[in-house]
Parts: structure tokens; sequence; C-alpha cells
């Protein structure tokens, strides 16, 4: 896919006759020098693989601006890696990372454990034969051993004890063995709306190189029938340009906390970093996120809420690896026919398989609405939230919760779909970290195993903490569908949450409606599934 590319083939020093001792190939997701296993040898003794694959960039309807993300930040890290001394092999290839390894002419390649299950699942029998030797992943905070001994590896898995071990084992605000401020979470003081003040920062525009223009015209070439729009002023491109993404999050951090469940059309990201999807591709190390917050002044509320969000991102991962992706719990599951996030744009090489059974709990399997790519719903809340992710590929993670997940749910669509489309939607989704997010949170897909109960609201929630509803045709004290959605899944799943203590309150508030409102809860459902979600 690259090599046809003239402004970056031109920049890249031709390293075909180098010779270093050993080669390394690093993955879309592991741009950064400092996860080389022999970063204190000479840079010229370890050249750096980097592989274009069109056939992964095909493999679901990926935003064209998560594509952006990827091709231009591992351009700018190749070009990066060889001013640093490593020679360099960048190989554009149609074929998947296993058939373009084989072709290289290197007896033996060193990689890192890549963090997506489905890439570890591919290059598996070049593990098994040889070609490639594995080597740990250093980009990560805590090891596996902490969360086996803290939580077993069979569910239920909670946070909390996991989030107290990191804590407790690194000293990340402890006094001795006491929690700074005397409590390990500030989640309560973290609750606030947002009402215009403090001023929300404008959202950070970068430089657009010619690199980056040509990446956008790729993108705009080759995955022409994709969903959204590419725009790499938007988002870091190169090094610099994190760097300078960090020092704007580090900047709105004491902000963060109180804030970091308002929601706002003013606003999209309010206080919130915009550093996922950096952080994923490595371009940003965790430990140095995690250094950069506890030294910038900050509320306590603000700071730990941050440093809470990094270790979720280290608790979704280990239970996705220990579960192999879920496949080892036990757990309700149905076969999934649309595959494709429900996205008609075409240009999909290949359609994901669906003979596997998938979670899901409750047996949700209505389609997901054509709203969520950008179709009018009706309700604002959601067209507001879809909006920006059609524009940006992005918004931050109560929007995503209480908004996509909550609305999907109640509408009973199918979880493995609604998944499928935050995979191709987001530019900080993979396989480790959305489908935990969205399986295991957003919806109720895994039971028990992650939640103790699922994350669900009516209108009033969506109306506390947004002015989404200002501008919508519905009153949430009066008239908005979402409550009565909200009453109708909460009768029509009773008995999935029977013995659940969590949800005893909500059951019994369920169970005093009168019969008037328990049937005008179910003929709204009954409406919004047959408008939203009707079979393609």
């Amino acid at each position: 896919m690259g090599s046809g590319s003239s402004v970056f083939i031109s920049m890249l020093r031709d390293d075909t006759a180098a010779r270093p001792k050993r080669w390394l190939c690093l993955l879309y997701d592991q741009l950064n020098l400092d996860l080389n296993p022999w970063k204190d040898e000479p840079p010229e003794s370890t050249g750096i693989i980097l592989i274009e694959s069109l056939s992964k960039g095909k493999s679901r309807p990926y935003h064209k601006q998560k594509l952006g993300l990827i091709l231009a930040n591992m351009r700018s890290f190749a070009l990066e890696s060889q001013s640093k001394g490593h020679p360099v092999k960048y190989i554009g290839t149609n074929s998947n990372y296993s058939e373009a390894l084989l072709k290289l002419n290197i007896p033996l390649i060193h990689c890192l454990k890549p963090a997506e299950l489905s890439t570890r699942k591919e290059l598996q029998p070049l593990f098994e034969s040889g070609k490639l030797q594995q080597h740990p992943h250093t980009g990560w905070l805590t090891p596996k051993n902490w969360f086996v001994e803290e939580l077993g590896i069979n569910p239920p898995f909670r946070m909390d004890k996991f989030y107290r071990r990191f804590r407790k084992e690194t000293g990340t605000l402890m006094d001795g063995k006491a929690p700074v401020g005397g409590k390990y979470s500030f989640d309560a003081e973290n609750r606030m709306s947002w009402k215009g003040q403090p001023k929300a920062p404008e959202e950070p525009i970068f430089e657009v190189t010619d690199l980056d223009r040509e990446v956008e015209e790729l993108v705009n070439t080759v995955f022409s029938d994709n969903p959204g729009k590419i725009d790499l002023s938007k988002i870091p491109t190169n090094h610099s340009q994190a760097l300078e993404a960090l020092d704007f999050a580090m900047l709105h951090l004491p902000n963060f906390g109180p804030y970091e469940d308002a929601m706002s059309t003013q606003s999209k990201g309010l206080f919130h970093s915009r550093l996922a999807s950096l952080v994923n591709i490595h371009r940003i190390m965790p430990a140095n996120l995690l250094e950069s917050v506890l030294r910038t002044p900050a509320p306590m509320n603000s700071t730990e809420g941050f440093v809470r969000q990094l270790i979720w991102r280290e608790y979704v991962k280990h239970v996705h690896d220990i579960t192999d992706g879920f496949e080892d719990i036990s757990v309700n599951r149905t076969l999934t026919e649309f595959r494709d996030a429900m996205w008609y744009g075409g240009g999909i090489s290949e359609n994901l398989p669906g003979e596997n059974k998938h979670p899901n709990h409750l047996t949700q399997e209505n389609n997901l609405p054509m709203a969520y790519w950008n179709a009018d719903s009706g309700f604002n809340c959601l067209d507001t939230v879809v909006g920006s992710v059609i524009e940006d590929g992005w918004t931050h993670h109560i929007p995503r919760l209480m908004v996509l997940g909550n609305i999907a749910s109640l509408l009973d669509v199918n979880p493995r779909q609604l998944t499928d489309w935050f995979h191709a939607a987001f530019i900080d989704a993979y396989d480790w970290v959305v489908e935990p997010n969205v399986l295991g949170m957003g919806t109720f897909a895994l039971g028990e195993s992650m939640m103790t109960k699922p994350y669900i609201s009516g209108a009033a929630y969506i109306n506390r903490m947004s002015d989404y509803c200002k501008e919508c045709q519905f009153d949430p004290k009066k008239n908005c569908p979402i409550t009565n959605l909200y009453w109708d899944f909460i009768s029509r799943h009773s008995e999935s949450f029977n013995g659940n203590h969590r949800m005893a309150i909500p059951l019994r508030n369920s169970l005093r409606r009168d019969e008037e409102k328990k049937n005008f809860d179910r003929q709204t459902f009954e409406a919004w599934t047959q408008r939203l979600c009707k079979s393609p």
C-alpha cells in the first residue's frame, strides 16, 4: 500500500543493503522505540520492520480518521526510527501480516507480543514455526500476575481489587500504606454537569505536513467508501505532535475530574485528554502519561480519576487476555448474521466470520439502527453523539456508555453488532479494549462477568448530565421515549436480574408501575424498534 507513495518514499532512506544484528517487527500499535528489547544497544544493531497491510485496512469499515491516524503515524515513526540510527524495512502489501513476513528473506524475525487477539491468532503459525520470535510487550503498567493474584482466572472480575493492588504495588497516590486523601476513589466528586464555566478548551489543531496530505489522499482514494472523513489537522501524526497533545491534556487536567461525566453540545470533549488513540498505539507510553499526570498540579479528584482511567485500560486488557477474548466465559451466546457494523458503503474486502456464537446474556437480537451511521433517530442526544463520532471518530467515554451503549441496550440491539460498530467507528478501538468495554460494560452481554448491573438509564440522567435535551423534540420530564424504553427493558429482562441486589430497586419500581404505563412502555419499545431497527 505504501510502495507508490512518492512523498513518503522520497523521504525514506533506502536500507536495502543494511545488515543489522537482528530485525524487529513493530506492529501498527507498537510505534515507540522504548518498546525495543535492545534499546540499550547501538540503534544500527536493530532494524525495524513496519507493514502497511491493505488486507487489515479493508477487514472492517474503519473510519477514515482511524486509517489516517495509523498510516500517518506509522510513516512518521519509520522516518523517526531512521533518524535515530535504525535501519528500516517499510513494507506495503495487499496481503496480511503473516504473508508479508513470510516473503521477507530473513531467517528469524523478532516481534513483541501483539496486543490484539486477532493479530496473535494470525501470527501464531509463524511463532510455532520459528519464523517469528516473540518478546514481552513492555508497553503496559501492570503484569498479568497482579490481576490473577487479586481476581483469579474465572469471572466475575471486579476492577477495585486490581486497582488497589496497582496503587499499593507502585506507591501511586499512596502515603505509606494509606491512599493519599484517605480513600482510593474520588469518583463521587466527579459527577458535575457543565453549564458553560469554566470555559471548555478549543480543540487542538496540528500542522498538516506533506506526509499527512499524502495519507489523506491515499485514504480518500483507497478507502473512499469508508465512513467518516479524514482531517489530520485534528490528530497528532508524529512524535512532536504527540508531545503537544500530552501538554494540552495536562493543561486541562485540573478541570477533568469534576466534569468527567458531563456531556455538552458546546464541546465534544470538554476537559478529557483525547489521548487514548495515541496511548493505544504507544505513541505515548502509558508510563510516561502516568508520570505526567502525577507531576501536574491538580485537585486530587482529577488526578485520581485520570489514574483510574489508565488502570481501567489495564484491567480490560487482562480480562480480554485471560478469557481468550471471552471465549472461555460461560454465558448465553447467539449467532450474529451481520459482522460489517451494518455499514453498506461497500469497499470491504471480506466479511468477518459469523459462524461463531457471541456473548449475548440477555439474547438481544435487534439490528443496529442506521442512526448509528448518522441517519436521523429523533433523539437529539443520540444524533449529536453519533454526529461527533462520524466527524471525528471519537467522543469521550460517558456519551459512549450512557448514550450510545444505553440506547442500543434499551432497544435490544445485538451486542456484537454494536461492538463491531464501535470497532469500526472509533479511532482508539482495538479488540482488547472495545470488546470488554462494549460487551462487558456498554451492554450486559457478559452478564455479571465484569459488571454487577447493566449501565442503563432513562431520560433523567441524560438531562441531568448534558444539554442534549434542550434542543430535542421530546421533554425529558414529560414524554421522552427513552424513559419508557428504560422501564420496558427492566420489565422485559426482569427474570435475568432476579437475585441481583444492585437491580432490586429498579425491579421493585418496575413492578409498581400500573398496567396502563407498562402497556405504554411495551408499545413504545415495539414502535421504536420497528422505526430504528428494521432489517436491511
